[in-house]
């Protein structure tokens, strides 16, 4: 089985008025993706998506990748995950056993590459005759997912977070921040809410998104220990993995982050300085299948829990229940 062609297709869906949702991060007014085909001479075609600016990322493939994997057999995975990440200096690359990447190793680049390895691994399962998370080593055939949200101000998070609860959803996720902006006082106040509304038996999580500083988030997480809260997740900025790791020794609360790393390089400096519970690589940015499968085996040493992080298309969802399926420390 040879692979004939790789082509992205762009695509942005229009959100109505009436519809847009408003949120700390903005107004969101569009959806947008793109869609990663891989076409073999077997006939099979392997699908995947890419997070990114859908017309940089179509580029990338059309330019960059394709030319790198047409010829090639898609069973060999690994192999051409290396050479798109080396791309000219791939050779020497996997002469000598380590990397040589000349540009590209983070950023919509790496969102290309991950988008491709998706679908590489979509072709080959089907060739195989076996869905991914099969063909990857399959741990669980289900898995638990959780309901996330959490936006609205006040007290009306106990309406909003309950009823996530009541649509059987035994794990719910919340916004630091709300629609009526953020202090540490006002989120406690919404967190407190939000248990009311899921009761004792519902996990609660909570996300910042990255927008507090060091000691504004070690406030807060010591003042919501008492809401036995599953996690607290990317309290500060991503980039200064030493911040988190003083979060992380200042409260009992776990700490998850990695949905904005690309790469196990990010996740080995992220683990050295031991400032996290529980990895979140996205499946569409840490690297595709192959890579989130090392970058879960890393965290597997350290035991630290992975919850790959899903955001997007309904093919990046699937890909990342696919993954979830397939590692052992999924939390």
């Amino acid at each position: 089985m040879k692979i004939t062609d790789v082509r992205a297709i762009p695509m942005s869906d229009p959100i109505p008025a009436e519809r847009q949702h408003r949120t700390d991060l903005g107004t969101k007014v569009k959806s947008d993706a793109v869609l990663i085909l891989v076409d073999t001479d077997d006939g099979l075609t392997g699908m995947g998506a890419s997070l990114g600016s859908p017309e940089t990322v179509s580029a990338i493939v059309k330019y960059d990748l394709a030319p790198a994997l047409v010829g090639e057999d898609p069973v060999y995975s690994e192999f051409l995950w290396e050479k798109m990440y080396n791309g000219s200096r791939w050779k020497p690359a996997l002469e000598r056993g380590h990397s040589q990447p000349m540009d590209g190793r983070r950023g919509v680049t790496m969102e290309a590459v991950s988008g491709v390895d998706i679908a590489i691994w979509d072709v080959k399962s089907q060739a195989l005759g076996l869905p991914v998370y099969k063909a990857l080593g399959a741990v669980r055939d289900s898995i638990r997912g959780y309901g996330s949200g959490g936006w609205a101000p006040g007290d009306e998070a106990e309406e909003e977070m309950g009823g996530y609860a009541a649509k059987g959803f035994s794990a719910v996720k919340m916004r630091v921040v709300g629609r009526d902006g953020f202090s540490v006082e006002n989120t406690v106040r919404r967190v407190r809410a939000a248990r009311r509304g899921i009761g004792d038996d519902v996990e609660l999580m909570i996300d910042a998104h990255g927008s507090l500083d060091v000691s504004t988030a070690i406030r807060l997480a010591r003042t919501l220990e008492e809401y036995d809260l599953a996690w607290f997740e990317e309290p500060i900025s991503p980039d200064d993995h030493p911040g988190l790791a003083e979060v992380r020794r200042s409260t009992i609360i776990p700490i998850a982050t990695g949905e904005r790393e690309f790469t196990r390089f990010d996740f080995e400096d992220l683990f050295m300085h031991r400032a996290v519970d529980i990895a979140q690589p996205d499946i569409a940015r840490a690297g595709g299948f192959t890579e989130i499968r090392r970058i879960g085996a890393m965290a597997s040493a350290r035991g630290i829990r992975l919850a790959p992080h899903a955001w997007g298309s309904g093919v990046l969802f699937a890909a990342s229940i696919h993954m979830a399926m397939a590692s052992p420390n999924c939390h």
